[in-house]
């Protein structure tokens, strides 16, 4: 049974883990001696959904792993998490601002992060990250549990897409 994420995508539109329930289920089931096989059929999002928890619980101690699929045009506003995160562009061409500049939201200045490259993200590391023309696959890896929290947006004058 296929577990939705939406309950974690909450804060400011931030598409990547926040604080959420006390429990989540994976989304693959090991087989009776522990193992987990997660064939591309059963990575691909359940209808309605863009995750897919594959290992573990993001909001409990351990290792998690879970693939998200990002739609174009959406990705997630500044922000950061209280513990690393190892992510592997799985599919298109990722998006992403990090350091000092990304406390800032600005879709236009972004660094493109082609498929099959790795990104580690540092612990209280800023970051905002998006897929622009295409959907992109991600999948992310780290300890649990983590807490994502937004960095606050001025009010500056200019709209952005909404990049939920």
């Amino acid at each position: 049974m296929r577990s939705s994420f939406t309950r974690f995508f909450a804060i400011a539109g931030v598409s990547l883990l926040v604080a959420g329930p006390a429990s989540l289920a994976q989304d693959i089931d090991p087989d009776e001696l522990g193992f987990i096989i997660g064939t591309p059929d059963v990575l691909e999002p359940a209808e309605g959904s863009r995750s897919v928890l594959i290992y573990g619980d993001p909001s409990k101690p351990g290792l998690y792993v879970m693939r998200i699929t990002f739609q174009p045009g959406t990705g997630s506003r500044p922000h950061y998490h209280s513990t690393a995160r190892y992510i592997t562009v799985i599919k298109g061409t990722w998006y992403t601002s990090y350091g000092p500049v990304s406390d800032i939201y600005d879709p236009d200045n972004m660094k493109a992060v082609p498929e099959g490259t790795f990104i580690y993200q540092p612990p209280g590391g800023h970051h905002y990250d998006m897929a622009k023309d295409e959907a992109v696959t991600v999948q992310i890896m780290g300890m649990g549990p983590v807490v994502t929290t937004s960095i606050p947006q001025p009010e500056i004058g200019r709209t952005f897409a909404n990049p939920q």
